[in-house]
């Protein structure tokens, strides 16, 4: 697998870890059926996608982009979706992860 494609993998790994949480908060607890499977799917394809990624790429670096861009990710939807706040503070915050995110892929 070139790093090209181990890349793209990571990044849509990171796209469903967010996809996973949003569908764990429709979930109610895993009490209800459609978002609980769901939300597994979500969790079973990202793990695939994570683990075929790091066939290439630098565990360190991997994990890194991943969960930066689930944290991000997940931040922004959780304010469009569910109104939680957003203030300069925590705008700043996911700035500068994302800006972890590119120095770690330009490394």
């Amino acid at each position: 697998m070139s790093s090209s494609l181990a890349w793209l993998m990571l990044v849509i790994a990171g796209a469903l870890d967010v996809g996973w949480a949003i569908s764990m908060k429709y979930a109610e607890g895993y009490t209800r059926a459609g978002w609980s499977i769901a939300s597994l799917v979500l969790l079973a394809a990202f793990v695939f996608l994570l683990g075929r990624a790091l066939k290439v790429l630098e565990v360190g670096v991997a994990y890194s982009v991943w969960t930066g861009i689930g944290a991000a990710g997940t931040f922004l939807m959780g304010v469009v979706l569910f109104g939680e706040t957003l203030s300069v503070m925590k705008l700043v915050g996911i700035v500068l992860v994302l800006m972890g995110i590119t120095a770690l892929k330009l490394a």
